[in-house]
């Protein structure tokens, strides 16, 4: 046999025992208990191999022994896991009324964007009646410096944090009015965090203007940003600054329903 074929032959295996680790709480999702020999029959495997499977999930703390032996259930680390996705769920349940009220109010497409390592991702979009272009960024990643949310997210960070992702994704020009001088964004930071929103003048897109502002967890911490995005020629910097208020407000309405209380 050459190392290739091995190679292939075990990460096959590999994938295969996956596939029934999840089949075994699939399970165990649905029938709230159930037996070693129960999971074997269902998954089609021998019993050892469940009794294997089941050792290893119970290791990881996914599932654990009822008090009656022999039957197993799901565990709380389950939990754990489906936290980051359960706080992002509620963060696009809670704020989507709102971004659909200010991109009716607004007239341009309202974004909702968290940071995720060096980059804002956009979780959710909605389209204004003004809004010109069918472009979707949902579940893109955008540079933190060159993008409205970017700078919102950047703001709120400590100087330390903010130093360290900036360290690794650098200031890459995007267009002429990427900001690439790091005194000079410090200094929008600066003004962003004071003001209580942030703006790019076709700094990640040419013809593309946006404004962001934060929303902040029941703790205070700001976990996001929406941002309101439009043709230059139409949504143009002075027109942004006069919709402010209108964007900060409803970023408050997001952040008073994520239980924020300030």
């Amino acid at each position: 046999m050459t190392e290739d074929s091995s190679s292939t032959r075990s990460e096959g295996g590999g994938v295969q025992s996956v596939d029934r680790a999840i089949s075994i709480l699939e399970i165990l999702s649905r029938r709230r208990e159930a037996g070693v020999s129960e999971i074997a029959l269902e998954i089609a495997v021998h019993k050892s191999t469940a009794f294997r499977l089941l050792g290893a999930l119970e290791a990881r703390g996914l599932v654990e022994q009822a008090e009656d032996r022999g039957k197993y259930r799901l565990s709380f680390g389950l939990v754990r896991l489906a936290g980051g996705v359960a706080a992002r769920l509620d963060l696009t349940q809670q704020s989507r009324p709102v971004c659909r009220r200010l991109a009716d109010e607004i007239g341009e497409t309202v974004n909702l964007a968290v940071a995720r390592s060096h980059y804002a991702v956009n979780l959710d979009q909605v389209r204004g009646p003004s809004a010109v272009t069918a472009h979707n960024w949902v579940g893109q990643l955008t540079p933190l410096h060159a993008t409205s949310s970017g700078k919102v997210l950047l703001a709120h960070l400590d100087e330390q944090q903010r130093d360290e992702l900036l360290g690794v994704s650098g200031l890459e020009r995007y267009t002429p009015g990427t900001i690439t001088s790091a005194e000079q964004l410090r200094s929008e930071l600066d003004e962003a965090r004071r003001r209580g929103y942030a703006v790019t003048v076709e700094e990640f897109e040419i013809g593309l203007n946006a404004i962001a502002a934060p929303i902040r967890s029941h703790d205070g911490e700001v976990v996001a940003a929406v941002s309101a995005s439009g043709p230059a020629y139409r949504f143009s910097e002075k027109r942004m600054h006069e919709l402010a208020p209108t964007l900060i407000a409803g970023a408050d309405d997001i952040s008073r329903r994520m239980g924020y209380g300030g």
